[in-house]
């Protein structure tokens, strides 16, 4: 958590220091979630001591399906024409959809899928750099989520998936493309790839998400400072 708090405070430090910090917009946001947990058990390779000790390897190692889902945030943008820094907080669910066992000492599972959700509350911290291409911009960004778990509901591997921390963290990295609509108001598609930074443990388990998450939004901009913008007077043609 200390080095997550760094990071953010040199991400902020960073724009104070190079930048006017100039306000650059606001904007919302939607979002389609698809994301799986892969499990990692420690003890995978060791040479079971009887046969019926499947209960020592689990859950076993696997990536489970992918579970789709929605996120949906605020943000606003800080910096000059190229480089920003965005900040927003984003309420999103993650999770996975996992097979039950029936029996933990044959590994017998059930035929379907049940789903493991977390959702939590994030405050995301992002660079964003710019690129112009025609009316509109393309754009990268590269940043951090701290993230509070605010409810789960777990069904399969409760003894792992229910040790989640409270608070955790995420990187994150996405491209975007936004275009204008009228005036001040401008629309933006998103592609997130979002996955843990480092792996939770549980006993003899390791555990991480991956998350992908295709945003849609509108942001709104300041308008641009035009030539004739100040106090002086404009000349209107000799009817006047």
């Amino acid at each position: 958590m200390r080095k997550l708090l760094i990071l953010v405070t040199l991400i902020v430090s960073f724009y104070y220091s190079h930048s006017q910090m100039k306000y650059r917009g606001v904007g919302i946001f939607g979002a389609l979630t698809v994301s799986k947990h892969e499990y990692e058990n420690l003890d995978t390779e060791k040479k079971p001591d009887t046969p019926l000790v499947y209960n020592r390897f689990y859950p076993q190692t696997h990536v489970s399906k992918e579970l789709f889902s929605w996120a949906a945030g605020a943000f606003v943008e800080f910096g000059n024409e190229n480089m920003r820094w965005q900040t927003e907080l984003e309420y999103a669910n993650k999770g996975a959809q996992e097979m039950p066992l029936t029996n933990v000492y044959t590994g017998d599972r059930t035929g379907s899928f049940s789903k493991n959700k977390l959702t939590y509350i994030q405050w995301n911290n992002y660079l964003k750099s710019f690129y112009p291409a025609g009316y509109a911009k393309w754009y990268w960004m590269a940043g951090v989520k701290l993230e509070y778990l605010f409810r789960k509901s777990v069904v399969v591997f409760p003894e792992v998936a229910n040790s989640f921390p409270t608070f955790w963290f995420s990187g994150d990295l996405g491209v975007g493309y936004e275009f204008p609509l009228f005036k001040k108001f401008s629309a933006f598609i998103e592609t997130h790839w979002n996955p843990d930074v480092i792996r939770h443990t549980h006993d003899n388990v390791k555990a991480r998400n991956r998350t992908f998450e295709v945003r849609g939004g509108i942001v709104m901009r300041p308008r641009k400072r035009r030539i004739d913008d100040c106090n002086a007077p404009v000349y209107k043609g000799p009817a006047y």
